[in-house]
Formats: structure tokens, C-alpha cells, sequence
């Protein structure tokens, strides 16, 4: 009997003893933490695997000499106290995390895990065990810091997507509109309601150009970044000039969506067109005041030769009244072209306008003009006072008036009608003479520069041209009408700036 209790003693030490150098070589360390009822409490047990995985010998711990307080780190003791209270009230499990210090005072991730037992004595005894998780912990910092970086990135492509002047949209790798952001509804006036999970093309695309915009979804689409000039059409249908640039989207060697930034180029298109009217302007111009200029002084220089030829008994007051009528063109032209040129330059100067003033002057300093003094002028002014450009008001009437004078009709009654109606905002003036008028096919070209319509003219041809420039410099409108043999009529309308 005896040998066989002392073989049952034998193999439950053996036992034991396995148990334990499995507990000892767990990657976490097993504690019993106890509560006594006076309120002392302490480690009542640690697996060996303490000193490895806390950095602190489980003798220092059981002896009491390494008080909790000083284990846990300041910053998360009153979390950890907070949670211990609450389960030594509740008798309950505790699961905490947080930092500890080892006997090196570095800093350690531990995760802590335990269930109570309330012993007959009154004492509360927590099993479990304590993980070390600093490289969790690690790995949850990159993370983070990777999410942190993600949502800073996304929030900046935000912010420039959505703030951009530019019209921006993105598309699936179909090409249907996935968001557009509001510089692209300010220019095209779609909102992303209407375009979202359509193709752009069908609200955008001009249908001369269908093919166009469905070839570049190919490009793009095939990983090729492209850049174009083109029109597309605004939600009123009003051309829009644009550069394009589509950028594909990559993500694992696939195109999975589609950037389009459209850049508005409308006004340096017109910019462009305007430089190109006035170069080509400024060819004719130098051509023609070349030429103008050249063919009176060659007729004077020719009579003045004539005049000093040896036997020549020509009148010579003829002569002189030749050479006057030449310079009086001559001087006309110059001041014309001085005038064209002082309407680019100058700077729109606002004033009251006294139209009666303007009108009857103009008239009386153009009287030296052949038939002036055969014209009628009848003017008649209604409404509150007007304000503008003295100075091209007085250009618009100064070419008008000698237009008419110009082109009367020989030997009939001539007649100039001035009617102004003056409102708060605006004057609409319409200027009639009955004089040779003009024909259909010279109409639409009488404000070109140097253009005259009749072989009656020998001015210019700047004058209409002058007068169309003035007109837009000070923000107004200009339709003209006219029937040969009855005369013409110009209708004039120009702000009023009295605010």
C-alpha cells in the first residue's frame, strides 16, 4: 500500500512539474493577482516567462518591493486604477491595456487579461495573463500614421479638386461621369445631379465633333496621357474654346478611371483673333497712309514743278487752289488717322454731354466742306442729363455729320435728323440723312478700315470705321440701315453713366 501511494505521489509531481514548463515557456506571462480583505493586494504568483517578456524579475514583483504604481506608466495609471476599482467592486474580469516600465525604466505595450475567484477567507484572487504588444502596438502606429497620411492626401486632392478655377471631372474607366466639381458646373452649367453615371459626350460635346470626344476616351483609356484644343458646348449652347488634358488612372496595371481638366481659353482665343484683325489692320494701315499720304504730295510736288517749267503761262491761282484742295485732304487724312490712333490709346473720360454744344459745333466747323451749306439740320434732344466721352461723342457726330455732307445727293434738298431720347441708364440716338445711301453688298463692309463704298467719296475711309471703334470703347451698339437713293439711318445706343 505504501509503495503505491508513493508511486501516485511520484507522477503528480511529474505533473506538475510538466504543467509548469509549459506555463514557463507560454509567450505571455500567467499571474494570480490577490486582493486581501483588508485591502492589501500584490502578485501571488508569476510564470517564469516574466524577466522575457516584461523585463522585470518575478522575484522583484512577488517580493512587494516594485509597488503597482511605480510599474504602471504615469500617464496611463489613473486609466488602469480606474478599471481595477471597478472590477474589485464588481468582483468582475478585468481587461485592460496599456504601458508599463521595466526595471531599465523603458517603455513596454502590455495587454492585460484576468478573471476573479473569491476565495472562502475573503480574499479575491484575479488569474489571467499579461501579452506583450508593442509590436501590435507598433503596427497599429504605422497604420495610423498610413491612415493619417491617406486622409491628409485625400483631404488636399479634395480641396484641390473641388477649389480649382479649373473644370475637373472624373470619369469610370467607361467614361461615364463619376464627379465634377464646381469650376466644371460654373462653365458648363451641368450640375454632378444631371451628369453622374452619364457619358459626358452626349451633354458636352458638339455633334460635329461626336467622333472626336469618343476617340479621346479611347486614347485615355489606353494609358495615353493627351492634351487637345478643341470646342465643347455650354448648357446654353454657347461654344466654349478649351484645352483638354486627360490623365488615365492606374491602379495594378489597369485603368480604372479618368481625370478631364478643362482649361477655358475663350477669351485668349479672342484675344487671338483680335490681334489677328488688328495685324492685319496694321498692314493695310501702313499701306494705305503710305499711299494717302504720298498722293497729295506727289500732285502738289507735280504742280510746283509744272509751275517753274520755263514758257509755262498756266494760271498760277489755279494752281494754288489745286494745291489747297490737296493739302486740305491731305490734313483731313492725318487728322483722321490721329484720331483712330487717340481712340486706342486714351482712356474713356466721363462727362456731361451737352449734345446740342457737340452737334451744332461739328456742324459749323465742317462748313467749309463743299454742299455743307446746302444740308438742313434738325436735332432734337428729350430726357435728363447724359454722361460719357466728350471727346468720342464728339468723333461720332464729327464723322457722321461729314459722311452726310459727303455723300448728299447733288442738286436735291439735303436733310440731317439728329433724335436723342435720354433715359437714366442709356440714350439712344438715331442719326437719318436722305442722301445717296448705300447698297446691300457695301453694307456689311462700310466699318471696315480704309472701305469706301462710293466713287463720290474722297475721304479716308476711316471715318465709319472710327466711329464703330468709338461706339464699342464706350460700352454701346450700333445698327445701321440703308437703302440707295433714299439714304441712311444709324441707331445708336450708348450708356449713361450719370452714376
Amino acid at each position: 500500500m505504501s509503495v503505491w501511494v508513493t508511486e501516485m505521489n511520484t507522477e503528480k509531481r511529474v505533473q506538475t512539474l510538466s504543467m509548469q514548463q509549459i506555463i514557463d515557456n507560454l509567450p505571455v506571462v500567467v499571474f494570480e493577482y490577490t486582493v486581501w480583505p483588508d485591502g492589501t493586494r500584490d502578485f501571488t504568483y508569476l510564470s517564469a516567462s516574466c524577466e522575457k517578456i516584461l523585463g522585470i524579475k518575478r522575484e522583484l514583483l512577488l517580493s512587494g518591493s516594485y509597488p503597482m504604481k511605480v510599474f504602471v506608466h504615469r500617464e496611463d495609471w489613473a486609466d488602469f486604477e480606474q478599471h481595477f476599482e471597478d472590477a474589485i467592486a464588481g468582483i468582475k474580469p478585468l481587461k485592460w491595456e496599456g504601458r508599463i516600465f521595466n526595471i531599465q525604466a523603458q517603455t513596454i505595450w502590455v495587454e492585460v487579461s484576468c478573471e476573479p475567484v473569491l476565495l472562502g477567507d475573503g480574499r479575491i484572487a484575479w488569474s489571467g495573463i499579461i501579452n506583450g504588444i508593442d509590436e501590435r502596438k507598433e503596427l497599429e502606429r504605422k497604420k495610423h500614421e498610413a491612415d493619417n497620411r491617406y486622409r491628409e492626401a485625400a483631404s488636399l486632392f479634395s480641396e484641390l479638386f473641388n477649389n480649382s478655377p479649373m473644370a475637373i471631372v472624373l470619369l469610370d474607366s467607361e467614361g461615364n461621369v463619376k464627379q465634377v466639381n464646381r469650376g466644371f458646373e460654373l462653365l458648363f452649367g451641368y450640375t454632378i445631379t444631371e451628369l453622374q453615371g452619364n457619358s459626358l459626350n452626349q451633354f458636352i460635346v458638339p455633334q460635329e465633333l461626336e467622333s472626336e470626344g469618343n476617340d479621346l476616351n479611347s486614347l485615355i483609356s489606353a494609358e495615353q496621357v493627351i492634351r487637345l484644343e478643341t470646342t465643347r458646348l455650354r448648357r446654353d449652347d454657347v461654344p466654349v474654346s478649351v484645352i483638354i488634358y486627360g490623365v488615365p488612372i492606374h491602379q495594378e496595371d489597369k485603368t480604372i478611371g479618368i481625370f478631364g481638366v478643362y482649361v477655358d481659353i475663350t477669351d485668349q482665343k479672342k484675344i487671338e483673333e483680335e490681334l489677328k484683325i488688328r495685324n492685319s489692320e496694321l498692314d493695310n494701315f501702313v499701306y494705305k497712309v503710305s499711299h494717302d499720304l504720298r498722293a497729295p504730295l506727289s500732285s502738289v510736288l507735280g504742280l510746283v514743278n509744272l509751275a517753274q517749267m520755263p514758257g509755262n503761262d498756266d494760271s498760277l491761282t489755279e494752281y494754288v487752289k489745286i494745291i489747297g484742295n490737296k493739302v486740305g485732304q491731305l490734313d483731313h487724312f492725318i487728322s483722321d488717322v490721329l484720331s483712330h490712333s487717340k481712340n486706342l490709346k486714351m482712356d474713356v473720360k466721363t462727362g456731361v454731354i451737352d449734345f446740342e454744344s457737340i452737334i451744332h459745333k461739328t456742324f459749323q466747323d465742317l462748313n467749309y466742306m463743299q454742299g455743307a451749306n446746302q444740308v438742313d439740320l434738325n436735332v432734337q434732344i428729350t430726357g435728363p442729363l447724359f454722361y460719357n466721352d466728350p471727346w468720342r461723342i464728339g468723333e461720332i457726330f464729327r464723322n457722321l455729320i461729314s459722311n452726310a455732307i459727303k455723300y448728299r445727293k447733288i442738286n436735291t434738298a439735303s436733310r440731317i435728323s439728329i433724335q436723342i431720347d435720354v433715359k437714366a441708364d442709356h440714350a439712344n440716338i438715331v442719326f437719318k440723312d436722305n442722301g445717296i445711301g448705300i447698297s446691300r453688298e457695301n453694307l456689311t463692309r462700310i466699318f471696315e478700315m480704309f472701305y469706301r463704298a462710293s466713287e463720290q467719296s474722297d475721304g479716308s475711309g476711316l471715318g465709319l470705321y472710327i466711329v464703330k471703334n468709338a461706339i464699342e470703347k464706350l460700352g454701346g451698339q450700333l445698327v445701321v440701315d440703308s437703302q440707295p437713293d433714299v439714304g441712311t439711318t444709324f441707331e445708336i445706343t450708348l450708356p449713361n453713366k450719370a452714376g
